[in-house]
């Protein structure tokens, strides 16, 4: 009898053990689960941000590229080009200081 008993207090003690560990199982997943959480929003906001990052540099090699064409119709002299150039170039500046 003291045997099953004693069998039964160790059977109890193991499933105490269980109950911790998969208790601590649950903890585990919950932070993992919080964890991926907070790197998935950081992803989302560099993904934004170079997004941002990626459009400013193209405007940015347009106004360049308005810019040499600006110089070189000046350097053959070419007023009209000149002025229209300059025109888009103000457009463009104009319609990027709405934006921002």
């Amino acid at each position: 009898m003291k045997s099953m008993q004693e069998r039964f207090e160790k059977l109890r003690a193991e499933m105490e053990e269980i109950s911790v560990e998969q208790q601590n199982i649950r903890d585990g997943q919950r932070q993992v689960r919080e964890k991926f959480e907070v790197i998935e929003t950081e992803c989302e906001e560099l993904k934004r941000e170079t997004r941002i990052i990626i459009q400013q540099s193209a405007r940015t090699q347009i106004k360049l590229a308005l810019m040499f064409q600006i110089l070189k119709a000046s350097e053959r002299a070419d007023h009209a080009t000149v002025a229209t150039l300059t025109h888009l170039l103000r457009y463009l500046f104009l319609s990027i200081c709405l934006l921002s």
